[in-house]
């Protein structure tokens, strides 16, 4: 194929003049880097090769800030955003927070100094109703484009994408009170982080709405997001006699699970059991886990898309996107036990 015929197949894809292409490829200044960008990727999708003093380009960067990867709904998300990234001919740069590690902001500021077309944060300090909010508004008055997930926060001007928490609570305690539970304990984590709020928001008003309850304080306990957090929550609304739990990660439920035992006591013949996020292999578990199963593939592809959107210099509608959850009923649940 002729130079010629190349330049006009990319323009067409990218949505621009050939001249801008041409500008592009030889790496010449003025053109947006919005326009750079779509050129860019459109010679990836029409698998052309990038000219050698174009493929180092740092702008191509994307940074990724995700917590710590134990919790295994963050490598699905990191593994989707990744990928969709690299299909729109971005390279990802995964930045893992981890417990008296390196902080969100230290990997912000590597990410800037290497030049980044822009982040997308998973459950970052954005979802901590206790930090700040300048670290986000700062970066968006220099003009970065940034995406959000699980964790919206009013001030922030850009894309937010979530979880439907409320209607998580909702699904889980439909599908218990079916089975004849009315005594429902909610284990999750610490109440300053978002998502927790709303779930114990949607606990309160599911339980109002779907058994007149009022009180449910008792019945809600938080602790820490892990196996130990799910244990211990689950001992203390055992002893408040509930006869099922839901709980804010599948972690925190297989926790619940192994206290059960410890107690003598059968899942789901004595105490249900709901988790959320439905992660990896927890069709496997013993028993498999019925759970509330987040979006992940559709609310990362959002993601990316908004992102890149801005990139190539379309405006980004800020504001929340909320995606409906699912549950997925396996054999951690059952009905009430007769006594």
């Amino acid at each position: 194929m002729s130079t010629r015929a190349r330049l006009a197949d990319i323009a067409q894809q990218a949505g621009v003049s050939e001249a801008t292409v041409s500008r592009v490829m030889n790496n010449k200044a003025g053109v947006a880097e919005g326009t750079r960008q779509s050129v860019l990727t459109a010679i990836d999708v029409l698998g052309y090769e990038r000219p050698t003093r174009l493929t180092s380009k740092r702008a191509s960067l994307v940074g990724l800030v995700t917590p710590e990867l134990s919790n295994p709904i963050f490598p699905a998300f990191a593994q989707v955003i990744e990928s969709q990234l690299v299909r729109h001919g971005f390279t990802p740069v995964l930045c893992t927070q981890t417990p008296g590690g390196v902080h969100e902001d230290e990997y912000v500021r590597m990410l800037l100094d290497r030049g980044v077309a822009g982040i997308i944060y998973v459950s970052g300090q954005h979802a901590d109703t206790l930090t700040s909010i300048d670290r986000y508004t700062e970066l968006r008055a220099r003009g970065l484009p940034i995406v959000m997930i699980n964790g919206y926060r009013e001030g922030i001007d850009a894309p937010f994408i979530s979880n439907d928490e409320f209607a998580s609570m909702e699904l889980a305690l439909h599908h218990l009170i079916q089975l004849g539970h009315t005594r429902i304990g909610l284990a999750v984590g610490p109440e300053r982080y978002v998502p927790v709020i709303r779930k114990i928001g949607g606990f309160r008003s599911g339980l109002k709405e779907l058994l007149g309850v009022d009180d449910v304080d008792d019945l809600i306990v938080t602790t820490m997001f892990s196996l130990e957090g799910g244990a211990s929550a689950a001992g203390r609304l055992l002893e408040r006699g509930v006869t099922a739990i839901v709980c804010g990660s599948d972690l925190m439920a297989l926790g619940a699970i192994r206290e059960a035992r410890v107690r003598g006591l059968r899942v789901p013949e004595d105490l249900s059991v709901v988790g959320y996020d439905d992660s990896l292999l927890i069709a496997f578990t013993d028993p498999p886990l019925t759970t509330v199963r987040q979006g992940v593939r559709s609310m990362s592809e959002a993601a990316v898309r908004a992102l890149v959107d801005e990139i190539r210099g379309v405006q980004p509608t800020a504001g929340e996107y909320v995606f409906r959850p699912e549950l997925v009923v396996r054999r951690s649940t059952a009905a009430v036990p007769r006594h």
